[in-house]
């Protein structure tokens, strides 16, 4: 987040400043216009017709060339052919439609003029000029005038999908680069205000504005931005801001508040903000603060590190990231030194509040390309952390683990890495570090496992066999089937 970007959002409310057209243009012509038409070529009037209407009224018909002046408006209208109709007070102009006035001028190829209404209806490659250099391009416009009576400030309404490209002047008064500003209509009203709608852009060659519809007012400097809006810086510095609806409010044609509502997202090269609202505060043109809030968590992250918490206050004094603030229920994780490190887990950090403390030296400061590291963190109330260091057993695999709770903890880093952990009051925890067998212990096990009898299943026991009856006595005569051994 650089100067840059956010001058570039003071470019956009400056548009806003210039969009109105008319802030600083001639007064506008008053009172009700009396025309008074005739043909333009003076030496050969005959090409025109007068016919006189039972009313008393009178219908004109004018070819040739016709002009009509209403003189005390300083106004004037021309074109290659023309009628005027006495009881509807319309003047129809055909071909190369030319109007002036002092706040406009104005070509097209039809146009009619409804004196009772004070409007002007162009048709048909309108080009509108304006004493600021702004221009408007489109296939219809309607100007409504500034009549006693009838209305106290003019109104111009675009439809077709105009074009309009805004001249800003500098302090010196010398025209910048124009901004374009493309919508399906568009309603310009009185000094200040100004209405777009439809797949809105608003283009400047380092900044594109989206939106399908969008409003801008001059005399409160204010922007907003509305369904599907969001806002482009290019270069080589890219951000975008996205929500449902966004606010710009400035102070002398600088941005001094951007207020992004409904799924906020901000990405940058440093960091990408997501909350429900973010709301960032600028001075001069600089950013020097964000919040996030909503009833969704709001979080802050880049690849080196990711904060989530119920809501974060990012201070960054002159554009350059110093603190960030999470309040409730606070989350912070960071990648460990995996080039010293076997890990594919987070260092984590909890608490009710976490305060990040970034780099703010005079290198980091001054190198506009380089993404200030975390010094600090610190978590209070109900802190936890779970972070991972090298083992003392360099052939060890496995980082050794760093687990501590306490009412406070301060994590300091160097080189972007942890580099030392201290618990304020009651603390408690486990650290676990991982080591390698030693060499006669394998050893040992080995000759264990080589002189322990191999196992085997048991087996039922034999059936034991009965000896042969070897005895010369008579057999027993109770036995059945007497005899002798070999019976």
């Amino acid at each position: 987040m650089r100067s840059r970007l956010w001058l570039r959002f003071a470019a956009v409310i400056a548009l806003a400043a210039s969009a109105s057209l008319q802030a600083q243009q001639p007064a506008a012509p008053t009172g009700q216009c009396q025309l008074d038409v005739a043909a333009r070529d003076t030496l050969n009037p005959g090409g025109l017709t007068q016919i006189t209407q039972p009313s008393g009224q009178v219908n004109l018909y004018a070819g040739g060339g016709v002009i009509a002046r209403c003189p005390l408006q300083n106004m004037t209208l021309t074109a290659d052919s023309g009628e005027y109709y006495g009881d509807r007070r319309l003047l129809h102009l055909i071909g190369n439609v030319h109007y002036v006035e002092p706040r406009l001028t104005l070509d097209s190829q039809l146009a009619n003029y409804f004196m009772a209404e004070e409007r002007l209806e162009a048709q048909g490659k309108v080009h509108a000029l304006l004493p600021s250099g702004t221009t408007m391009d489109g296939p219809r416009m309607d100007y409504y005038r500034v009549a006693p009576g009838i209305r106290d400030q003019s109104n111009m309404i675009a439809t077709g999908r105009p074009t309009i490209k805004i001249v800003q002047a500098d302090s010196t008064g010398k025209p910048g680069e124009p901004a374009t500003v493309i919508a399906n209509m568009v309603t310009m009203r009185g000094d200040s205000t100004v209405f777009a709608s439809g797949k809105v852009e608003i283009t400047r060659p380092d900044v594109l504005a989206k939106g399908d519809s969008a409003s801008l007012d001059s005399r409160s400097e204010f922007a907003r931005l509305m369904r599907g809006p969001s806002i482009t810086a290019r270069g080589d510095r890219p951000f975008v801001l996205t929500g449902t609806v966004i606010d710009l409010y400035g102070k002398t044609r600088m941005v001094d508040r951007v207020i992004a509502r409904g799924d906020a997202k901000s990405v940058s090269n440093d960091a990408t903000l997501t909350a429900d609202t973010l709301d960032f505060r600028m001075n001069e043109g600089r950013l020097q603060r964000v919040y996030g809030w909503g009833e969704s968590r709001s979080r802050a992250a880049n690849p080196a590190y990711d904060i989530v918490a119920d809501s974060l206050d990012v201070r960054m004094p002159e554009q350059r990231l110093r603190e960030v603030h999470a309040v409730g229920d606070a989350y912070a994780q960071s990648v460990p030194d995996t080039a010293h490190l076997h890990t594919t887990e987070h260092d984590w950090l909890r608490g009710d509040t976490i305060l990040a403390y970034f780099d703010s030296s005079a290198a980091v400061v001054n190198d506009s390309a380089s993404q200030p590291g975390i010094e600090t963190l610190v978590a209070v109330g109900h802190a936890r952390s779970y972070y991972q260091i090298a083992p003392r057993d360099t052939a060890a695999i496995g980082p050794a683990i760093n687990y501590v709770r306490g009412e406070r903890i301060n994590v300091a880093f160097a080189n972007r890495t942890v580099d030392s952990v201290t618990i304020v009051g009651q603390a408690a925890g486990v650290y676990a570090d991982p080591t390698t067998p030693k060499a006669d212990s394998l050893a040992r096990e080995r000759q264990e496992q080589s002189t322990t009898p191999p196992t085997r299943e048991p087996t039922a026991p034999e059936r034991p066999t009965v000896p042969p009856d070897t005895s010369s006595t008579a057999p027993n005569p109770g036995r059945r089937g007497g005899g002798t051994g070999d019976e």
